[in-house]
């Protein structure tokens, strides 16, 4: 398996630090504000893949954080006239409602700042005796970084370079304007925690180097995150940790690529930002994931509405089958073993794809031909009624094995079919009993031999999206919409 590895630009095989196991942290989300559909992205992302990993036989222990103490948090419970911890635990509360909705699952370690500030005094105090930190008379804690020699490592960006975009009006205290603080003096109105410099709080970095070292170790096989948190966040941790232990702190980091909004960065101000509880309104969750996993985890995507329906048509088709998958095997107990290609090979496909740096969109590309065989091996008359029921099911079981690592075929197959059709039966203004009646009259007048009244039904229900499909089982009525791909 290859990873691209954002701190050597490259990919490299996956070698973890110990054979059989994973230590994977992933930053998560700064909960002053409802999760949006970017926190959603990064989400899915680290959860498909430590449930790869595990898939693939590795034992995984994942840790992801809530940011439950920063400026952004303070101001808005301060607005709200609330305690800040209790305005987190509630926001903390929401995204996981959210989550849970989206069948993400949660990591083996929820980690908080606010629970773990005794780790991060220490870790703080430890820097501050290796000469890599500070205090200051004001009670604030800065980290130096022109003493960490390899500062800009991930990010490639060189210190003088950032001299240009500093403030210079530096901060009382503050030796070096590149300098970053690890410990915040309590401001009035401040939620804070006595320390050896005085009554504070942590700085956003340290957090994670805290808890990435208090729960996984000195060095991590995989660190992820957004690409936005390249720097300086990811910078920071790795001048931090690198500069307490002097080992690397993670040997593998991934990012996640940023969402737009048709054409748009994602932006309040816009008035273009998707909560996941607005999507989720709007779109199954599946719909949502797979329009998200249907793309390369690590670029940019524009999500828009021409995306989540895509999305929609998609998994209508692949449901669809499932059914009459589903409906075939109901009615041929008999099963005769038989070798095929694509029955055997699914998972191959799927490994293959998922081991090039988890290939999502190549992986669900291969949907489309396996699908495709079904349909036409499902009106084969010259393979016999056991050997397909044998093929049929185990392409069946195979991809739901596989697929359901990235979060596919997860939902009951009858209420998806039905969402999706309700849903756009609901865009179109119609009524299923009066399609369904005109359904009972296009069938009499077939019966009667009145085929010019049969056709001009079919035409009417045509000019207004409803396809008719006639079978030696009978007739059944879908929706064109959702079949224009």
């Amino acid at each position: 398996m290859k990873i691209y590895n954002s701190l050597t630009r490259r990919k490299e095989e996956f070698k973890p630090i110990e054979k059989d196991s994973v230590k994977m942290y992933a930053c998560g989300i700064t909960v002053y504000d409802d999760s949006h559909i970017g926190h959603a992205r990064a989400s899915i992302t680290y959860d498909m893949i430590c449930c790869y990993l595990r898939f693939l036989g590795y034992k995984v222990k994942y840790v992801r954080n809530y940011t439950d103490v920063d400026d952004k948090i303070i101001a808005r419970a301060n607005s709200l006239h609330m305690d800040a911890l209790k305005y987190s635990e509630d926001r903390i509360r929401a995204a996981e409602e959210v989550f849970k909705e989206l069948e993400v699952d949660f990591p083996d370690v929820k980690a908080k700042a606010s629970e773990n500030i005794d780790n991060i005094i220490e870790f703080v105090t430890k820097l501050i005796e290796k000469g890599y930190a500070y205090p200051t008379e004001k009670g604030d804690v800065y980290y130096s970084v022109r003493k960490f020699k390899e500062y800009g490592k991930l990010s490639n960006i060189n210190t003088e370079d950032l001299l240009n975009g500093v403030r210079k009006d530096v901060e009382e205290g503050k030796q070096d304007p590149l300098d970053f603080a690890v410990w915040k003096s309590a401001k009035p109105g401040e939620i804070s925690w006595k320390s050896p410099w005085g009554e504070g709080r942590p700085g956003w970095h340290i957090e994670c180097s805290c808890m990435v070292l208090h729960n996984l170790g000195e060095t991590i096989d995989i660190h992820g995150g957004g690409k936005d948190l390249i720097f300086p966040h990811h910078e920071n941790e790795i001048a931090q940790s690198e500069a307490l232990t002097g080992k690397p702190l993670a040997n593998y980091w991934i990012h996640n690529g940023l969402i737009k909004i048709n054409g748009q960065k994602m932006s309040k101000s816009l008035g273009n930002s998707l909560t996941i509880k607005q999507a989720l309104e709007l779109y199954n969750p599946e719909v949502i994931r797979y329009a998200i996993v249907s793309k390369s985890y690590s670029s940019d995507i524009d999500l828009g509405e021409g995306e989540f329906a895509l999305a929609e048509k998609h998994l209508y088709y692949f449901y669809n089958t499932m059914k009459s998958i589903n409906n075939f095997l109901a009615g041929n107990t008999g099963r005769e073993e038989v070798e095929n290609d694509v029955a055997d090979k699914i998972e191959a496909k799927f490994r293959e794809a998922m081991d090039d740096d988890f290939n999502t969109p190549v992986a669900v590309a291969s949907l489309f031909s396996d699908f495709k065989y079904v349909n036409n091996l499902l009106k084969d008359s010259k393979i016999t009624t056991d050997e397909k029921a044998y093929i049929l099911e185990k392409i069946r079981n195979e991809i739901v094995r596989c697929y359901s690592v990235i979060g596919l075929f997860k939902e009951d197959i009858n209420d998806l079919i039905y969402s999706l059709k309700k849903k756009y039966i609901n865009k179109l203004g119609l009524n299923v009993d009066d399609i369904n009646k005109k359904i009972e009259e296009r069938a009499q007048a077939k019966a009667d031999r009145n085929y010019s009244v049969a056709d001009e039904i079919r035409s009417q229900l045509d000019s207004i999206g409803i396809i008719v499909n006639d079978s030696k089982e009978g007739t059944t009525w879908d929706i064109k919409e959702l079949y224009s791909l």
